[in-house]
């Protein structure tokens, strides 16, 4: 866990340094910056959603594919 923490420590200190040479003139970099704050408004907005819409998330359901030996699927037999 510790190391969890402290590599989220160092994204973020890159990032904010990435977005001080954005405002000291790098505009380039604007954009790109940009995505990943989009992109966790709009996980963090459904996210929000689902929870007001009181939805829960469904459990997924994985079916057996038929084993050869059943004589369903393709092969010798």
């Amino acid at each position: 866990m510790i190391w969890t923490r402290a590599t989220i420590l160092v994204a973020l200190v890159l990032y904010g340094g990435l977005w001080v040479l954005a405002a000291g003139g790098a505009t380039s970099l604007v954009v790109p910056l940009l995505i990943p704050l989009v992109l966790a408004v709009l996980v963090g907005g459904g996210v929000a959603l689902n929870r007001f819409l009181g939805t829960s998330p469904r459990s997924p359901r994985f079916e057996e594919p038929p084993s050869p030996s059943d004589g369903d699927g393709p092969g010798p037999g």
